[in-house]
């Protein structure tokens, strides 16, 4: 990729002919974010340019006062010899593909995305171009989601049954993102929901760009207690770690909301009593569909199953190849969110 209009250098995707980074590793002067998750996401650099419901959900992850640019959905800038755009990727609230044009050759990066619509946002837009740069996190073909409305129907039977047992219904997620696509899912008529100080801040934002969140209530000690055996808890997978923040919630049950639990070794790893099978990234059908519509002749491959989504797409005509990333993540865990602990988590009052 040394002579392409996208290189791989020690900091991430880099662009020469417009001098910006796509989801740097490390600081830089001017870096173009898909996302605002922890491996696509960095502090520390310069300037950031993302889309203004991106801003929003980015703020909070980076350093205080870090400049943000904004570039709606659609809307072309022109940097240097290139003219770039952001186009909707269908993963969490402003997430985005990044299409870059010089010369009329067009990259399109598309970070992470879904083929899935859901109303938490905005739904994927394929966009046509020379060379697709896809994430392959389930680039497998056992991976097939079932529709999200029967994964929902399930949650809320979950819940309706530990209610019945006087259990509290503790159902880990990602922080940002599937975390706001949850309570935006399940039947808020059940019963009271809390929420990790990890996710509250989070669902205060979806609400301010127009998304609909239910009331929640923060999962301290004291609505713990009010509320257990009747309420469904939303916490980041860390949570699962801290016994004595599960304590106080009571007799439980645990489960984990995740492409991964697909893999029935995977909810054992997690040591969780059901999986429910919910993902923010593209299925194996999702990403050959995602890559057809590209029209793209090149297919770059990153994160996740790589080398064999490259020898499926080269077995098909396409030309591919592996784009290394330094996020891989973890198996069994989807590696979007580095999740942050809550501190008040840690005092010793609320582990009663």
């Amino acid at each position: 990729m040394t002579d392409d209009l996208l290189q791989l250098t020690p900091s991430g995707l880099y662009c020469a002919a417009g001098d910006f980074y796509i989801d740097p590793w490390q600081p830089v002067d001017h870096a173009v974010i898909t996302h605002a998750h922890a491996d696509h996401a960095r502090p520390g650099s310069q300037r950031y340019l993302t889309t203004p419901t991106g801003a929003q959900v980015l703020a909070p992850r980076i350093d205080e006062g870090a400049s943000i640019r904004t570039l709606p959905y659609g809307e072309r800038l022109s940097l240097q010899d290139v003219t770039l755009s952001l186009h909707p990727a269908g993963h969490l609230l402003g997430s985005a593909q990044v299409r870059v044009e010089r010369g009329g050759e067009v990259w399109v990066v598309s970070g992470d995305y879904k083929a899935e619509q859901d109303q938490t946002c905005e739904p994927f837009e394929p966009v046509r171009c020379h060379t697709f740069i896809t994430e392959s996190t389930f680039g497998l073909p056992i991976y097939r989601w079932q529709p999200q409305a029967e994964v929902f129907a399930e949650i809320n039977d979950w819940w309706r049954a530990n209610q019945g047992a006087g259990r509290t219904s503790v159902l880990y997620a990602y922080a940002l993102g599937k975390a706001q696509r949850l309570l935006a899912g399940v039947d808020s008529t059940i019963g009271p929901i809390l929420v990790h100080g990890a996710v509250l801040p989070f669902v205060q934002r979806y609400r301010d760009a127009g998304i609909n969140q239910p009331d929640v209530l923060y999962a301290n000690a004291e609505h713990a207690r009010t509320h257990r055996g009747r309420a469904l808890v939303i916490a980041p997978p860390s949570a699962g770690g801290m016994t004595g923040w599960l304590r106080k919630f009571g007799p439980s049950s645990q489960a984990f909301a995740s492409g991964w639990m697909t893999i029935r070794g995977a909810r054992r790893r997690r040591a969780v009593d059901r999986g429910f099978v919910l993902s923010d990234h593209a299925d194996w059908p999702g990403l050959l569909a995602a890559i057809r519509a590209t029209g793209a002749e090149r297919i770059g491959v990153t994160h996740g199953y790589t080398s064999q989504m490259v020898h499926y797409l080269r077995e098909n005509g396409w030309q591919a190849e592996v784009i290394p990333t330094r996020f891989e993540g973890e198996p069994g865990a989807e590696s979007d969110d580095l999740e942050q602990a809550d501190p008040a988590d840690n005092i010793s009052t609320e582990a009663d």
